[in-house]
């Protein structure tokens, strides 16, 4: 018999506890459990006026939006609507079945004010790596970093070209990526070649077509990782330029280095990162061993001699060709000494004329010019021992552990939907990579860590 439903007088007392109703094996109950807001308040206590109205408390905010950035909720007016009608969200925020849920304006008056002055996003995403750490997730022994291409909230129909005059208004009443860009260009004075496209709504941001595909504006960011669990332990916004992509990589390692008091034994990257420079960087001035692989040129593919075939002697400065003869860089010698050290910090290494006249290799050497020459990079021995660590079993094993930071480069866009960012500026993209970061340990934390209630996995909503 098809059962009824009774219009009896409603009830005037309810009992109900939001404990008993969001389930135990909730990704949230992981998150709250590894989730420390204690010292937050502090952070924030001299950005706060201490007389008028009582604002929203800070830790609310954090644990709305964190929320939103694990859950792939990129409207703050969508946020604040699932946290209203989410029991499990009202959980996890504190907040009753009566509580008020606060307005989506909040979060963008204190985003552009108390919380990006005082890198309150920072803090945050120090406070879960310090969790993780204490929690053994992180090993310290190797690292591993890339960059990932994100879209700005920019239109390339938009877009102008740098050579052209660029009214940029009232500084005063300039929208905010445009005042934060400004600011820069005073401060840094840059005197490289600037971008050949600028974007008036974000001029930031870098128009890019690495992805393959029509060109967009768009930010980097990179993730330094630790291979031991694949936390993420820095993330750093940049323009989408390589240069930018692997110099950040010295700001995250001695930013960690700094704060952590942590160092990696290897570091494993792509070639992007294999470049002289940042090899002796890592050999030099950090003692680090690098597992990635050389950023070289010098390897032919049309049948002649490379620079491989030929014998570099230390002692005597010179390289020696398979026939014997001598590549030098100063075949006389001068009153007054020189570096020989070009603008791409290398030196010409050049054989002698009547050496390769009368070579029965000439045609395999240099078919097409008088002698042969070599450019070595005065960071060479950097090089040589990228080289020498690419053959053994420990850097193959290296390339392995590589994927994981593409992973979370793929969970932050395809699960968390980050896959276009609704802030600009470059600070507004670092707030983004920030709390997604953040997100994304807390996630790994409650999914290794927490215990599991019977049934079954942790379930994500």
């Amino acid at each position: 018999m098809i059962g009824f439903q009774t219009d009896k007088q409603k009830r005037l007392f309810y009992s109900f506890d939001l404990e008993e109703h969001v389930p135990q094996n909730h990704l949230l109950r992981g998150i709250d459990r590894f989730l420390d807001l204690s010292d937050l308040r502090q952070h924030l206590a001299e950005f706060y006026s201490h007389t008028g109205r009582p604002s929203i408390a800070p830790e609310l905010m954090i644990r709305m939006l964190i929320i939103g950035y694990s859950f792939g909720i990129r409207s703050e007016r969508r946020l604040c609507e699932e946290v209203h009608l989410n029991l499990a969200y009202r959980w996890f925020c504190r907040l009753g079945l009566e509580d008020t849920v606060p307005d989506h304006s909040s979060f963008s008056k204190n985003r552009h004010g108390r919380f990006r002055d005082s890198d309150a996003f920072r803090h945050l995403f120090e406070t879960v790596l310090r969790r993780c750490m204490s929690e053994g997730l992180v090993g310290g022994e190797g690292f591993a970093v890339d960059a990932s291409i994100v879209k700005a909230d920019a239109n390339r129909l938009r877009s102008m070209s740098s050579d052209e005059f660029i009214d940029w208004g009232n500084p005063v009443t300039s929208p905010r990526a445009v005042r934060e860009y400004l600011i820069a260009l005073d401060e840094n004075n840059p005197t490289g070649t600037l971008p050949k496209s600028i974007s008036p709504t974000d001029p930031a941001a870098r128009l890019t077509g690495a992805p393959g595909g029509p060109a967009f504006y768009a930010y980097s960011t990179n993730y330094l990782i630790d291979l031991k669990a694949g936390i993420i332990v820095d993330a750093e916004a940049t323009p989408a330029y390589r240069t930018d992509e692997v110099n950040s990589t010295k700001t995250m390692v001695e930013r960690v280095e700094d704060r952590f008091d942590m160092k990696p034994e290897r570091l494993v990257g792509d070639t992007a990162y294999g470049t002289a420079s940042m090899l002796d960087w890592m050999v030099n001035d950090k003692g680090i061993a690098p597992h990635v692989p050389v950023w070289d040129k010098t390897e032919r593919d049309d049948g002649t001699l490379s620079r491989s075939d030929f014998q570099w002697n230390a002692k005597a400065n010179e390289y020696r060709c398979p026939e014997g003869h001598a590549l030098r860089s100063n075949w006389r010698p001068l009153k007054n000494p020189r570096s020989y050290i070009t603008k791409a910090d290398t030196i010409i290494y050049r054989s002698s004329q009547p050496d390769c006249a009368g070579c029965l290799m000439k045609d395999r050497c240099c078919p097409n010019t008088p002698f042969r020459k070599i450019a070595r990079s005065i960071h060479e021995s950097a090089r040589d021992v990228a080289r020498d660590i690419a053959k053994t079993a420990a850097y193959q094993q290296s390339r392995k552990d590589r994927k994981k930071v593409e992973m979370l480069f793929a969970h932050m866009k395809r699960i968390l939907k980050l896959d276009r960012l609704r802030l600009r500026g470059l600070s507004g993209a670092q707030d983004e990579f920030l709390l997604a970061a953040t997100a994304q340990n807390l996630r790994r934390m409650a999914k290794w860590l927490a215990p599991i209630a019977q049934g079954g996995e942790l379930i994500p909503a």
